[in-house]
């Protein structure tokens, strides 16, 4: 639908409420002077798939086999092992978790069963320098070679079949910065740390688009390595403004309404904005050659410079692997990205409210992804609504699984990552409740008070990935902090009384 004061050469679904109320044609044509050039009606037309801005950099791994020579007598894992058989099924399993997580793994050559061979075997590490090593140990006294190999400088993974460790001879090692030991039968594991690996070259390899402020600069997060672009916040408002109404716009307005378990406020020209500010985000990006973005959304909606906040454009993304933040916020963006790599599925950034009477925390905002067990796996259900603060536009209600694992993840600045879990205990109605559309209940674990969970913007995901944020946080030097426990604290005061 057309609306008429916005001039038939442009299409664009503008208007509704107060906004409609407040701004002008004149205003809306202000803000283009000085903008960059218009895209042409047939640029808008072209199709941009949303799948090309999530960065799928070349992560390369060398593999290797460290045991003493069979045949065995005695000694870990025993003379009942089958070694060749091992060898056969991990090296097969490992291959496909490589290929599903998308690094190159190189295959087990030759077994490395003496001090030689370890030593050429570090050798080709240093000269080769690949992003990673993944190393299988298949004796139990084989744990000094390992050492070796560790110290050559590279990520190391190192998987290790229960029978081939007791606790003194991981306790120090798998806490080495840049060493991930698993202990375990549990070969997930192992595609998880490659997960691990990979998502350090993507996050090193993306550019975030900080659509915020008055001016142009660029900054890398040292340690991370994610550059972020900072552009204008009047250049996506802009050119949201020049977007007219494509098929591609119509089709997603449709689609979104027909998965809808409901629709409360929004009408189908909600829709169709919503859908535009979806498509003109995608623009954007390919224009600014990013990979991710997070924006001055609140600060746009404030000012009446668009009809509808970009929530639901930001859900879409998150559910293709693309972060879209809230509110310009660097830590959660980075956040959302770390979660995104990590885990293959979307965070959920969130304002923190305490539950006092129920001892909960309470995690609300109106953009959620849906699709929470993983990007190709059935979404959650959800309700269309407006977006709450200014009762304006599309937000998502995304109903949250009750009794589900969470995990809370906040950088607080390069150097440290805030680190918590949860179980979701149900979700929260706007209204009779204030705040944001996407809001749930969390029994935190390890935390006596919800008033003490550490952060703001925390982002909260399915699953309980503590170890693996901690592995992660150490293997690139990170420092993890965790919301304190007064129940510790009071009875560490007590023992000293």
């Amino acid at each position: 639908m057309q609306h008429p004061s916005h001039g038939a050469c442009c299409g664009c679904a503008l208007g509704r409420r107060e906004f409609l109320a407040t701004t002008s044609v004149a205003a809306v044509g202000a803000t283009l002077v000085g903008a960059r050039p218009a895209f042409s009606r047939s640029e808008w037309d072209e199709y941009i798939d949303i799948g090309r801005f999530r960065p799928r950099p070349r992560v390369r791994a060398l593999s290797a086999i460290v045991r003493m020579p069979p045949p065995y007598w005695l000694g870990w894992p025993g003379t009942s092992y089958d070694v060749s058989g091992a060898e056969r099924e991990y090296g097969e399993t490992f291959a496909a978790a490589a290929r599903r997580v998308g690094v190159e793994l190189a295959p087990f050559g030759s077994a490395l069963e003496n001090e030689e061979a370890v030593g050429r075997f570090v050798r080709q590490v240093q000269d080769e320098k690949p992003d990673a090593v993944l190393v299988m140990i298949q004796h139990i006294y084989v744990w000094r070679w390992v050492r070796q190999i560790a110290e050559a400088g590279v990520p190391t993974l190192v998987f290790s079949p229960v029978g081939m460790a007791f606790t003194g001879q991981v306790k120090d090692l798998s806490r080495r910065p840049g060493v991930h030991v698993i202990s375990s039968l549990d070969t997930g594991a192992v595609e998880q740390g490659l997960r691990m690996v990979r998502a350090k070259k993507q996050l090193e390899a993306t550019r975030l688009l900080v659509v915020a402020g008055k001016e142009r600069k660029e900054e890398k997060w040292e340690g991370i390595g994610t550059t972020l672009q900072y552009i204008p916040r009047n250049e996506l408002h802009e050119l949201f403004a020049q977007a007219p109404v494509t098929d591609e716009m119509k089709e997603i307005a449709s689609h979104m309404r027909r998965r809808a378990k409901k629709v409360v406020e929004p009408s189908r020209d909600d829709l169709l904005n919503a859908a535009r500010s979806y498509v003109t985000a995608k623009r954007l990006l390919a224009r600014e050659q990013c990979h991710a973005l997070t924006t001055d959304c609140l600060g746009m909606v404030s000012t009446k410079v668009v009809p509808t906040p970009p929530c639901m454009a930001a859900s879409i993304f998150q559910d293709h692997g693309v972060t879209y933040g809230c509110e310009a916020d660097r830590n959660a963006a980075l956040s959302l990205l770390l979660v995104s790599y990590l885990f293959d599925k979307p965070g959920f950034m969130n304002d923190p409210v305490p539950e006092t009477v129920k001892n909960l925390l309470i995690a609300a905002h109106c953009t959620c992804g849906t699709r929470l067990n993983g990007f190709d796996v059935k979404q959650e259900p959800y309700i269309l609504r407006s977006h709450s603060e200014s009762d304006i536009g599309v937000s998502m209600q995304v109903l949250w699984k009750e009794g589900q694992k969470v995990t809370l993840a906040l950088f607080d600045g390069p150097e440290k990552l805030i680190i918590d879990t949860g179980t979701v205990v149900g979700n929260v109605a706007t209204p009779p409740a204030g705040g944001c559309r996407t809001s749930f209940e969390i029994a935190m674990d390890r935390i006596e008070d919800c008033r003490d969970v550490l952060g703001f913007h925390q982002v909260v995901f399915y699953g309980d990935h503590r170890r693996d944020l901690l592995s992660s946080a150490r293997c690139s030097g990170i420092t993890p902090v965790h919301s304190p426990d007064t129940r510790r604290a009071e009875s560490r005061g007590g023992l000293r009384r």
